[in-house]
């Protein structure tokens, strides 16, 4: 099963021009599942940098803004889009130059492996 999910990701990165990586996390930045490719910048897929999103959701709700969906960070030369799926965060690291619109329109296009994986996460 592991491994069907994994070629799965494999094909969402062929699947828009300048994703690097999409890592599937826990809440405290630990990754589930990651693919990646050689362009992908390493500190981007560091737990560290992967837990922000989760204490950005948590603060935001606390101000009152409600439920945090979606984070999009521009970089110079990256992007990075997190996906709040709780009790798991996705993150998609792509090129600065990548369409935004279609690395958001994967989010859909995850939603049956992020099912599966939650199944698995929230038995354990």
């Amino acid at each position: 099963m592991v491994e069907a999910m994994k070629k799965y990701l494999y094909s969402m990165l062929s699947k828009v021009d300048g994703i690097y990586a999409i890592v599937i996390t826990d809440r405290d930045g630990v990754p589930v599942m990651k693919v990646s490719t050689e362009n992908c910048p390493e500190p981007a897929t560091r737990p560290s940098y992967l837990t922000t999103f989760g204490m950005a959701t948590d603060q935001a709700g606390k101000m009152g803004l409600g439920r945090n969906q979606r984070i999009i960070c521009m970089y110079s030369s990256y992007q990075v889009v997190h996906f709040n799926k709780l009790p798991l965060l996705v993150t998609v690291i792509g090129s600065a130059d990548a369409n935004t619109g279609l690395l958001l329109g994967l989010e859909s296009d995850l939603e049956e492996v992020i099912q599966d994986l939650k199944t698995a996460v929230t038995e354990a």
